[in-house]
């Protein structure tokens, strides 16, 4: 018997080895299947072979099949993946947009304070050449590699100077100006200041380094003048730097509590992060801004302040971006960016939203449904589920877009009007004041009407589709007429639906008019103006009662 279980031990602890043995020759099998495989096509097919093309592209393939974080970079992608993962590059500070009207790019909202605002680039100005050598057009099929191209002509060294010279709306000759790169860097902290007399606001974009370091002093600076509450917006704030976000976390926490942890398959890829020093403030209630678009390190911070019921979550589900990323070299200056492991806050909730392993029949990742989401429990002994993302305390429920809307914003017909507006105007009110008048209005409605804009109306996509499941079921007869009088009276009227959505549309305008005029600053102000989350967050910290109610305490 003694023998039996020393020959059942043995076999136990060889079982791993035999597997890993067993998974070794797998990997060997096919890679050299792979490479005989790609000898002999390049050997023997009919035309010749692009080996950077081809074999690119099988990578592409197989990484794509992971998920959208693990990614190959050639050599000459790697300042690319240098601005990814340190989040600075050498440019001038501008995104540029292709537009179709010109089959070239244009700049499209400088950022404030870097080299191509300070040298006079406006949004609107259409690339010619750089350097003195023409760029060249592109059909709107090309439209993606030629953007691409266009942005590492731009970017380069810092220090280094060249001539760009750009066509403007309005002016007869060309514009030629020196442009000097530099290292680009925006500031994370986009606005600091009091929303009334008791409740301070600070806005991230970001994190990066000196993140905590900088809401620590604009905190303090709140303080002096009267802030008792704060609201930290984490709108749109795809993450960045990890510990950041544990610093961040600790100016409200006490030293030495778990922040984030990593589970990986390697002992490198699995570490627990802790606060590590003692907290700037215990006691100021605090109200965490989050929507959709709030990622990665943002999650950390408002998960983890969440879990400690040390903050009030309002708005909407975050992203759910809970996958650890790493990068490694390739042979010949190629490197690749692999996800090692999965992020874990306090409470134990998994932030990550998405399976991509075992993905739906369309081949896309699948969501794990509410029914399959475990519950965990906050220090108070709240409920919080996994599932991906932080789900907020107090949901912010926001009007749907319309469908003239979502077109407008990526049309260039407000573009081009936005940019109209700045030639004639050469200051406006300030953002937080600014108003479009009704006579610009106006002028709106006549320029889009003269434009080639169009739109899809979601009513008629639906109507089309009732035409086609009536004449499936063989009702075409009887109900074509009533289809007919309502399609008649949904008719798509350009004008009628620019006015019924005056409001929304005014502030799309408005939105990108004080962009030109204040940039990213003065964005960030104008997007507290009757603004559902803020309104909610003062509610919240207005009523001390409601607050401690809703964490517990």
């Amino acid at each position: 018997m003694k023998r039996i279980l020393q020959i059942s031990l043995f076999s136990l602890l060889c079982l791993p080895t035999v597997a890993q043995t067993e998974h070794n020759f797998e990997v060997s099998k096919y890679l050299d299947i792979f490479n005989s495989l790609y000898r002999d096509l390049d050997l023997y097919y009919v035309d010749t072979l692009n080996a950077k093309e081809n074999v690119g592209n099988a990578l592409l393939y197989m990484l794509d099949q992971l998920d959208p974080y693990t990614a190959y970079y050639s050599p000459d992608q790697k300042a690319d993946l240098e601005q990814l993962t340190t989040g600075k590059y050498a440019g001038i500070g501008s995104p540029i947009r292709y537009k179709k009207s010109e089959k070239r790019c244009v700049f499209d909202g400088p950022y404030g304070g870097m080299p191509a605002q300070q040298a006079g680039v406006r949004s609107g100005d259409v690339i010619l050449r750089i350097n003195g050598k023409d760029v060249g057009t592109a059909e709107p099929s090309e439209q993606n590699t030629y953007t691409t191209g266009i942005t590492r002509q731009l970017r380069g060294d810092a220090g280094t100077t060249f001539e760009l010279t750009v066509k403007r709306p309005g002016h007869a000759k060309p514009i030629s100006m020196k442009i000097t790169r530099a290292n680009i860097e925006r500031p994370v902290l986009e606005l600091s200041k009091m929303l009334n007399d008791s409740v301070g606001y600070i806005a991230l974009s970001g994190f990066t380094e000196n993140t905590s370091r900088n809401v620590r002093m604009a905190l303090a600076e709140l303080k002096k003048q009267g802030a008792k509450n704060l609201v930290l917006d984490l709108r749109h704030n795809p993450g960045g730097l990890l510990t950041e976000a544990v610093n961040l976390v600790n100016l409200f926490i006490p030293k030495n509590k778990e922040v984030v942890s990593t589970r990986g398959k390697t002992k490198e890829a699995t570490r627990i992060y802790k606060t590590q020093e003692e907290p700037f403030d215990l006691q100021i209630p605090i109200v965490v801004l989050v929507n959709n678009n709030t990622a990665s390190s943002a999650e950390i911070t408002s998960g983890a302040l969440q879990d400690y019921d040390r903050a009030v979550i309002v708005g909407l589900r975050t992203y759910g971006k809970g996958l650890v990323q790493q990068t490694r070299p390739l042979p010949y200056d190629a490197a690749f960016k692999l996800t090692t492991s999965k992020y874990f806050i306090p409470s134990g909730r998994c932030i990550q939203a998405y399976d991509f392993k075992n993905r739906n029949e369309d081949g896309m990742p699948s969501h794990l449904p509410d029914s399959l989401c475990k519950t965990f429990y906050t220090t108070t002994g709240r409920p919080v589920k996994d599932g991906g993302g932080i789900t907020p305390d107090i949901a912010v429920k926001l009007d749907s877009m319309s469908n003239i809307q979502r077109y407008l914003i990526t049309s260039d017909v407000l573009f081009d009007f936005c940019v109209d507006f700045y030639q004639h105007h050469p200051t406006i009110a300030p953002p937080s004041v600014f108003k479009l008048s009704d006579a610009d209005f106006e002028r709106f409605v006549e320029w889009v009407k003269k434009s080639d804009f169009t739109y899809d109306v979601q009513s008629q996509r639906v109507l089309k589709l009732l035409r086609e499941v009536a004449a499936a079921e063989g009702y075409s007869d009887e109900v074509n007429d009533e289809l007919k009088a309502i399609e008649e009276k949904m008719k798509p009227n350009l004008e009628r639906d620019l006015r019924h959505w005056r409001s929304d549309i005014t502030k799309i305008i408005e939105t990108e008019i004080v962009n030109n005029f204040y940039h990213e600053q003065g964005l960030a102000e104008y997007s507290l103006r009757q603004n559902p989350y803020i309104e909610k967050a003062l509610e919240i910290l207005g009523n001390t009662e409601e607050y401690h109610r809703i964490l517990k305490k």
